[in-house]
């Protein structure tokens, strides 16, 4: 299968290039830069040129191939609604190419959003599906814009991704941001008692995920790249509070704001988030280390 991938030079980009190259794929990477082009060509993947914001060159490289993995996204928190607003555009655009084709079509979105919608607690699953509302939920839009492609004869899903996607390749994901506000603020800090959850998932384990949804989701699916089902969030603060000889802290929901930075709208959100249903509907099964044994591996605090 040729397959159009966006975001592929990207921390789970690039492994899910790999891994569509392992399994027999050819795999064409949208690039904007002289950078980007130069990696895909050495990761053995062809190279289309463009940007998220060039609808044309979406469009382009949508029609050229047998299906698309779109994981590009704006990850500026300066002009967070630009970017969901690209993200959104991106979906219209490469959906509109391909409808009535049968090709698959994969959409990233994240778990995040579940806690946003249901902020209760409950264990979210791949059923969850949020309306639109006002103002609408980062991504929300773009995931059921997706969704909906399955009536219009598209095999679309969604991959919803767990927060931390976790890894040696991770260097600008929450965790790491985390450990940099440790080691900036000369400790480890949890919200309250820390009992708040996040899912997570390891980048290897998230990119088989992504393969074998573009190989065989049914049209409609939504579905969870989650390894861990909800990590307390002082576990996490611990590792690294006694990696980096920090103590390990709970501050108010008040001083969040102050310690954390932008980090401070999620560290609160508990986001427990179940992958059963995916791993049934597609045979997957998480088998690289969880977040904690990842952590305590050291990678993430000699690599920062």
């Amino acid at each position: 299968m040729r397959v159009f991938v966006t975001g592929a030079t990207g921390h789970v980009g690039s492994a899910v290039v790999l891994e569509l190259l392992g399994a027999g794929h050819e795999v064409v990477g949208l690039a904007r830069s002289d950078e980007s082009a130069a990696a895909l060509t050495a990761a053995g993947a062809g190279v289309h040129r463009g940007a998220l914001d060039d609808l044309d060159s979406l469009s382009g490289g949508a029609a050229a191939a047998d299906g698309v993995i779109h994981l590009a996204f704006k990850h500026d928190f300066s002009d967070y609604a630009g970017a969901i607003t690209a993200d959104l555009r991106a979906v219209e655009t490469i959906g509109a190419t391909l409808e009535g084709s049968g090709k698959p079509f994969v959409v990233t979105s994240g778990t995040l959003m579940l806690a946003l919608a249901h902020p209760s607690g409950r264990l979210g699953t791949e059923l969850d599906a949020i309306a639109p509302g006002s103002p609408p939920l980062p991504r929300v839009e773009a995931e059921n814009a997706a969704i909906a492609l399955a009536e219009r004869g598209v095999r679309s899903s969604v991959v919803r991704l767990a927060p931390s996607v976790h890894s040696s390749a991770d260097h600008h994901g929450f965790v790491p941001a985390l450990i940099g506000i440790a080691r900036d603020k000369g400790l480890s800090a949890y919200v309250g008692d820390g009992a708040t959850r996040w899912p997570a998932v390891h980048t290897l384990d998230a990119a088989r995920l992504f393969r074998l949804a573009l190989e065989a989701a049914p049209a409609g699916s939504r579905l969870h790249g989650v390894g861990d089902e909800g990590v307390p969030f002082r576990d996490i603060a611990d590792v690294i509070g006694r990696r980096l000889d920090l103590p390990a802290v709970g501050i108010s929901r008040e001083e969040a704001d102050g310690h954390f930075g932008f980090l401070s709208a999620f560290v609160s959100l508990d986001n427990p988030t179940s992958s059963t249903r995916t791993r049934e509907l597609l045979g997957w099964r998480p088998e690289h280390p969880a977040l904690i044994p990842d952590l305590e591996e050291g990678h993430y605090f000699t690599d920062i």
